[in-house]
């Protein structure tokens, strides 16, 4: 039996190279992104294409035509919040193979009321300066899809090439 896959949720994205990096991201992990409409640029831009290079056959993508419909087909328990608004570390969630990783619009972040209605599943990635408001969205899902892999044992399915 296969390790089902880790999912990169995007909601709302609006600058298309973190999408693109994102979606490589996906690709060289075998996780699934999930991008949840509105969309701030068509999946056809330049700039979104070019971030993800010739990956673009390996990405498993699903779409989702707004964040209410993407809830109610999840098992909340599965969801995991990313803000800037909470201070519990992604250290100390339990990730297992299948959870879903949520991250809001670039400029916003995700709505105040999902943060609230999900308040025991929201995490941060701790910075230490405080004049930084936020790390790069791409770079925040990196960081906590490579903790969920390594948490879930499974760098021994990568190889060093």
């Amino acid at each position: 039996m296969s390790v089902p896959p880790f999912n990169i949720v995007l909601v709302e994205p609006e600058i298309p190279p973190n999408t693109g990096s994102v979606a490589r991201l996906c690709g060289a992990t075998d996780s699934i992104l999930h991008l949840v409409h509105p969309l701030g640029f068509s999946t056809d831009d330049k700039h979104l294409k070019r971030a993800g290079l010739d990956y673009w056959p390996q990405v498993q993508i699903r779409h989702w035509p707004d964040w209410e419909a993407f809830r109610a087909a999840q098992d909340r328990s599965r969801l995991f919040l990313f803000t800037t608004k909470v201070e519990r570390p992604y250290w100390q969630a339990n990730f297992t193979p299948g959870d879903f990783f949520v991250f809001g619009r670039e400029t916003k972040g995700l709505p105040e009321a999902s943060l609230a209605l999900h308040s025991d599943r929201c995490y941060t990635i701790p910075m230490s300066n405080p004049q930084i408001r936020s790390l790069n969205l791409a770079m925040s899902a990196g960081i906590v899809l490579y903790e969920a892999l390594r948490q879930a044992n499974l760098q021994h399915n990568f190889s060093f090439s």
